[in-house]
């Protein structure tokens, strides 16, 4: 029964203001419905605001403040995109140390779009294969990664898709790896 595929999975979704929308609010509505429990977790409480490309979209409730989320909670942590988001991300240090211990334990990830310039500072895409928006190429190349233009790539429970449009692939693949649970060599140099 597909629904209850991640029954008893709690799933972190890292974002702060400037995520695309969709790619908050489609990867959210899988995954409850495969049944797992999500978490927006944000580094400030309140609400979050949304952009539609590069207009504001609608705000989301944050579930957890960032200093409060522990990463041994969750089974998995999705990083949606949009430019803003991301790059204020990468600037958190407690988010940077949020993503990399999903990456050390092998827990699976998901990044669409701009999502894995946050995974370029956790140090957690060397040796990986992946896809993004294409922007980042040179980004995850530099950081050791191999850059494919594929709407959606899977590396050892990491999920990696380009844009919007693959949402369909991404959603699929990321509820395919987290009901599979932990990779031992997920993260590892």
């Amino acid at each position: 029964m597909a629904e209850a595929r991640l029954q008893g999975k709690k799933v972190a979704v890292l974002a702060t203001d400037g995520f695309e929308q969709v790619e908050l609010t489609k990867p959210v509505e899988a995954l409850k419905q495969a049944g797992a429990q999500v978490e927006i977790v944000a580094p400030k409480g309140g609400e979050i605001q949304g952009y539609n490309h590069h207009d504001k979209g609608d705000t989301v409730p944050v579930d957890r403040e960032l200093a409060q989320a522990n990463p041994a909670d969750y089974d998995a942590i999705v990083l949606p995109g949009g430019v803003i988001n991301p790059d204020q991300l990468r600037l958190e240090p407690k988010a940077i140390e949020f993503v990399r211990s999903f990456a050390h334990e092998g827990k699976p990830i998901a990044a669409i779009c701009h999502g894995p310039w946050t995974l370029i500072n956790a140090e957690a895409v060397q040796g990986k294969t992946m896809t993004s928006w294409p922007s980042l190429q040179a980004d995850l190349k530099n950081a050791g990664a191999q850059w494919v233009d594929q709407e959606v790539v899977v590396d050892d429970g990491l999920v990696t898709s380009r844009k919007p449009d693959d949402l369909p692939a991404f959603c699929a693949k990321m509820i395919e790896e987290f009901a599979e649970g932990r990779h031992d060599r997920h993260g590892q140099a």
